[in-house]
């Protein structure tokens, strides 16, 4: 089953990729921002250099080129060669252009012609970029900021708003239907902060519980029962325990059949225990006393669940066709016998009592007729012996003769080996 994240989860989840949307968005924006600036600010600054420089020479034609820190001017005067211009900067045409300086610098270079020649002006961009990155990322980092700041305010309240369902998912959570706890359902329980949606909604969930307890106790009290409720839930209850013997039966004998139980001792006043317990259920509403009397203790060697389905089949064809009096088990040192007060069978249904898919005159059309057929195959299949006595109007006795019977004590571990006791001690 695919298991789902929690509301909560899910909003963490959300603003967590919100803001690392946000982040990764700025970082790309710095960049792109930075890189533009640069290239706006050396063409901004070369303009007003080369006006600047056209004002000094209009007032002093023996001005110097420029010289500074950022700015470096070169000029070749008409008929001059390019031995006093920068490799770097030689052949280039008329206006702007982007080059890399001898030190690993980028520039920007305006090339123009006057009167005196071709003039070049060299800007640094490289140098002012700590300058241009401290004063651009300062306000970015401000918003960064303040956006982060925003979006988890809106987490809160978003959180805040929503608790009230994340409460109610925690307790229906750890609410166990086998045991309802009403109480811990009841809108009264609710924080404070929660909206008029979540309180249907609990409200439905608490009435839901109510209901859901009522009838788990009414089910768990059959005396509330009515007598046709308790007479419907003993059909039921026998429909199932038999299609469960059906089952099981098929299953084990299909094991068998194709890759074989394997065999154990075991003791066989366990298994048959257990076998009286499971239907003992079939006899709810009857008048019927089920008992059991064991005389002795054998042990088998054979697989258990092979033994147990055919002794459970004894006793559920007892149960089923027994409306009154008792069925008694009886285990005797080699052999166990099912004895019932039912209807009886008559001698034709004695003979063919084990013949596959007959349903004698006792079973009023009930029944499979698959139950006394499988217990002779396995019977015949490990060596047992399975006889029938019956009248009508007196009962039947089922004997199940077991020839390989051992004594208890074979069901029982026997003492280890002297090898296995020295691998003990020598794996401590």
């Amino acid at each position: 089953m695919a298991r789902y994240a929690s509301i909560g989860q899910r909003f963490w989840v959300m603003f967590s990729l919100w803001v690392a949307a946000i982040s990764v968005v700025t970082a790309l924006g710095v960049y792109a921002a930075a890189n533009s600036s640069r290239q706006a600010i050396a063409r901004q600054e070369l303009e007003r250099e080369t006006q600047y420089y056209d004002q000094q020479l209009a007032r002093n034609p023996d001005a110097p080129l420029p010289d500074t820190w950022l700015l470096r001017g070169f000029r070749r005067a008409p008929g001059q060669s390019d031995a006093a211009i920068p490799q770097e900067l030689r052949g280039l045409d008329l206006g702007y252009h982007q080059v890399r300086l001898a030190d690993g610098t980028l520039g920007t270079v305006l090339v123009s012609d006057d009167v005196r020649g071709r003039m070049y002006l060299l800007f640094n961009n490289d140098r002012p970029n700590n300058v241009v990155m401290l004063f651009g990322l300062i306000p970015v980092v401000l918003v960064v900021l303040i956006i982060y700041f925003a979006t988890w305010l809106t987490y809160r309240a978003s959180r805040k708003a929503l608790s009230p369902v994340i409460a109610l998912a925690k307790v229906v959570r750890r609410w166990n239907p086998d045991h309802p706890e009403p109480e811990s359902l009841a809108p009264r329980n609710l924080p404070a902060a929660s909206d008029s949606d979540v309180e249907v909604l609990v409200t439905a969930l608490y009435n839901f519980a109510n209901r859901l307890e009522a009838f788990v106790e009414r089910e768990r009290n059959d005396e509330d029962m009515s007598p046709f409720a308790q007479r419907s839930l003993a059909r039921i209850r026998r429909s199932v325990r038999e299609m469960e013997a059906l089952i099981e039966t098929f299953l084990v004998l299909a094991r068998e059949s194709d890759t074989g139980l394997r065999d154990e001792d075991f003791l066989a006043n366990d298994v048959v225990s257990a076998e009286v317990a499971r239907y003992r259920e079939l006899l709810a509403g009857k008048p019927v006393q089920l008992e059991l009397v064991e005389h002795a203790r054998f042990a088998l060697h054979a697989p258990p669940r092979v033994f147990a389905v055919m002794i459970g089949n004894l006793i559920r064809n007892a149960c089923l066709y027994t409306e009154r009096g008792s069925v008694t088990i009886e285990v005797e040192a080699d052999s166990v016998r099912v004895v019932d007060t039912g209807s009886g069978m008559s001698e034709e249904d004695l003979e063919r009592a084990f013949q596959a898919f007959y349903r004698g005159s006792r079973t009023g059309g009930t029944g499979h007729g698959i139950g006394l057929a499988i217990v002779r195959r396995i019977a015949d299949r490990y060596g047992w012996q399975v006889d029938l006595e019956s009248a009508l109007g007196r009962g039947t006795v089922a004997i199940a003769q077991f020839p390989a019977a051992q004594p208890p004590d074979a069901a029982l571990p026997g003492p280890p080996e002297p090898t296995q006791i020295a691998d003990a001690e020598s794996g401590r």
